[in-house]
C-alpha cells in the first residue's frame, strides 16, 4: 500500500511541487522589507522549480513577466527588454557560428585531428578540451567558447562511443537490451556479442554515459574557469581592475582492445576526410576572424580597434553579428571567372555558407528564454533593492578572523551568482566587501579579490551563466547532473581560492599591508572612484 501510494504521489510529484512551493515561501512576503521580500518570492520559487523542472526550464524563465509586475516589483516595460539584451546577441552569434561549423563538417574533422594527437583515453580527452577551453575564454568570452567548443566535443564523443540513443539504450537491464536486440531496435555487433555478455555491455555503457556528461559538463566549467586568469577574461574581473584601476577511469584488455581500435578508426575516417574544402577553410577563416575581432576589440592593455568608433558603441555583440551575417552570403564553393564564360557550367543559385533554416533549426531559442530569465531576475534583485538588503547582512563579517571571512565571501557570492548575473553581483557586492575590508583594516584585495573570483564559479544551475545553459542546450544533461556536480566543483573552487588567497596570494599583492589608497581619511574619494569606474564597467559585455 505505501509503495502504491508513493508511486502515485511520483506520479504527480511536479504538480505537487508547483502547488506546494508558493505556499511554503508564502512567509517571506511578510518578514522581510516588502519589495525586497517579494523578489526573494519570485527567486526562490523559479530556483526551486529550475531545480525540480517542474515546469520547462524556458517556462520558468518566463515568469517574472508577470510575477515581477503584478507583485510591485518591476514594470512590465522594465523586464521585457532583458529578454533579449546585448549578451543574448552575443549568445546567438557563437550559436549561429557553431552551426554553421557542424553544417560543412568542420568540428568532425578537428574532432578527429584532436582524437589523433591525444588518444582516445577519456581523462586526456578531457583534460585536452579542458585546456582548450580554458586558454580560448582567457581572451574570449565564456559564452563564445562554449559554443565553439561543444560542436567539437560531440564528435568526438561520437567518434569514440557511438550514437547517443543506441548508448543509452545500452544502458537499460540486461532483460531490456536483450528485447531490444531481438525486436530490431538496437543493433549489437557480432564482436561485441562474442566478447561481452548483455550485462558487461550494459556496465561498459554506462561507464560511457558517465564520461560522455562528464565531457560536456567539463567544458563549460574549464571556460568559467579560465575566465578568471585574467583580467579581460570575464566581466567581474574587469568590474574589479576599474573599481582599483572524477574522472577516474579503469584499465582493462578489453577497453584497451576496444581503445586501440576506435583509434584505427579515427585514423582511418580522418584519411576517408580528404583534403579541406573551400566551404570549411572559409569557415575556419571566420572562426579564426571572429576570436581575433573578440580579442581585439577593446584589450585594455593596448588600444583596440573599437577606438575607430564612438566610446561604448561597438561591443562583441556587434562584432558577432557582423560575423555571422556574413555567413548568410558568403558562397561555399569557390567562385570562379571561368564559370561566366563557359556555357556548359551548372547554372544553379550558389549555396551560402549558412541558410537560415539550418541556423533556425540548430539555434536552440528556448534556451534564449533561459537566459532572459535569468537577466530579468538579475535586474530585479537590483531595482528592488533585494542585492542591497542582503549585502547589508554581510556587515557582521567584520567580527569574523580575516581567514574564515575570505571563506564566507567567496563561498555566498559562489551561491548568489547561481541565480543572479556575475556581472550584476560584484556590481552590487564589491563596494560593500571594500567597505568591510576598511572597517576591519585589512587590505581591501584580500576581500575584494576572492569576491570577484567567485563570482565566476558559477557551476550548478543551467541559468546560472551562458556556458551552463549551451551545454544543457545539447539535450544529454539533467538539471540533477548540473547540480550534484556543480555542488562539488563550487566546494573546491572556494576552498582552492582561499588557499591561494593565504599563501602565495598574500605575497604576489602585498596583502600583509595595509595600502595608502584605502585609508579612512581617502574613504569618500574611494567610494566615488568605486562608483565612478563601476560605471565605465557597465559598458563592458559579459
Amino acid at each position: 500500500m505505501k509503495i502504491s501510494v508513493s508511486k502515485k504521489l511520483w506520479c504527480v510529484h511536479k504538480q505537487l511541487i508547483l502547488l506546494l512551493t508558493p505556499l511554503v515561501f508564502l512567509p517571506l512576503l511578510f518578514t522581510l522589507p516588502e519589495k525586497e521580500g517579494k523578489c526573494l518570492y519570485v527567486v526562490v520559487l523559479m530556483a526551486v522549480f529550475w531545480c525540480t523542472e517542474a515546469l520547462p526550464l524556458a517556462v520558468t524563465a518566463m515568469l517574472p513577466v508577470c510575477l515581477f509586475p503584478t507583485l510591485g516589483i518591476l514594470p512590465a516595460k522594465k523586464v521585457c527588454p532583458q529578454y533579449f539584451i546585448e549578451t543574448n546577441f552575443l549568445f546567438l552569434s557563437g550559436l549561429v557560428m557553431a552551426s554553421s561549423i557542424e553544417e560543412w563538417g568542420l568540428h568532425r574533422r578537428i574532432a578527429l585531428k584532436v582524437l589523433g594527437i591525444v588518444g582516445v583515453k577519456p581523462a586526456w580527452l578531457i583534460l585536452g578540451m579542458m585546456l582548450t577551453s580554458s586558454f580560448l575564454s582567457m581572451w574570449l568570452s565564456n559564452t563564445a567558447t562554449t559554443a565553439m567548443m561543444l560542436p567539437i566535443a560531440n564528435a568526438i564523443l561520437e567518434s569514440l562511443f557511438g550514437d547517443l540513443e543506441s548508448l543509452k539504450q545500452k544502458c537499460k537491464s540486461v532483460e531490456d537490451h536483450e528485447n531490444a536486440v531481438i525486436n530490431g531496435t538496437l543493433t549489437d555487433t557480432p564482436e561485441q556479442s562474442d566478447l561481452m555478455t548483455a550485462e558487461e555491455i550494459r556496465v561498459e555503457a554506462q561507464y560511457q554515459l558517465k564520461v560522455w556528461k562528464g565531457f560536456l559538463i567539463c567544458i563549460p566549467y574549464a571556460a568559467s574557469i579560465g575566465g578568471t586568469a585574467t583580467l579581460t577574461g570575464t566581466a567581474p574581473n574587469l568590474i574589479l581592475i576599474g573599481q582599483l584601476k572524477r574522472l577516474c577511469f579503469t584499465k582493462n584488455d578489453r577497453r584497451s582492445q576496444a581503445e586501440a581500435k576506435a583509434k584505427a578508426m579515427i585514423k582511418e575516417d580522418y584519411r576517408n576526410l580528404g583534403p579541406i574544402n573551400f566551404a570549411e577553410g572559409a569557415i575556419s577563416f571566420f572562426f579564426v576572424l571572429f576570436a581575433i575581432l573578440l580579442f581585439t576589440r577593446d584589450p585594455k592593455f593596448v588600444s583596440g580597434w573599437s577606438v575607430f568608433f564612438k566610446k561604448g558603441y561597438v561591443s562583441d555583440a556587434v562584432t558577432g553579428v557582423i560575423i555571422v551575417s556574413i555567413l548568410f552570403f558568403f558562397p561555399s564553393q569557390k567562385p570562379s571567372l571561368r564559370w561566366w564564360f563557359d556555357p556548359q557550367a551548372s547554372n544553379t543559385p550558389y549555396v551560402p555558407l549558412l541558410s537560415w533554416k539550418k541556423a533556425q533549426e540548430s539555434v536552440p531559442w528556448n534556451i534564449i528564454m533561459l537566459l532572459g530569465g535569468g537577466f530579468a531576475m538579475a535586474k530585479a534583485c537590483e531595482e528592488s533593492g533585494l542585492a542591497s538588503w542582503i549585502g547589508g547582512h554581510l556587515q557582521p563579517l567584520a567580527q569574523v578572523p580575516p581567514a574564515a571571512a575570505v571563506m564566507l565571501i567567496t563561498a555566498f557570492l559562489a551561491c548568489f551568482t547561481e541565480f543572479a548575473s556575475n556581472t550584476a553581483t560584484i556590481i552590487i557586492f564589491l563596494p560593500v566587501i571594500a567597505e568591510l575590508a576598511i572597517r576591519v583594516s585589512v587590505n581591501p584585495l584580500y576581500f575584494m579579490i576572492p569576491a570577484t573570483v567567485g563570482c565566476s564559479y558559477a557551476f550548478m544551475l543551467p541559468v546560472s551563466t551562458p556556458p551552463n545553459s549551451i551545454a544543457f542546450a545539447s539535450g544529454h544533461l539533467m538539471v540533477k547532473d548540473m547540480v550534484k556536480t556543480g555542488f562539488v566543483m563550487n566546494i573546491l573552487g572556494i576552498l582552492s581560492v582561499t588557499l591561494a588567497m593565504n599563501t602565495w596570494g598574500i605575497a604576489m599583492f602585498n596583502l600583509n599591508t595595509y595600502p595608502e589608497w584605502a585609508q579612512p581619511i581617502n574613504k569618500s574619494a574611494l567610494v566615488t572612484h568605486m562608483h565612478f569606474s563601476v560605471a565605465q564597467s557597465l559598458n563592458v559585455t559579459v
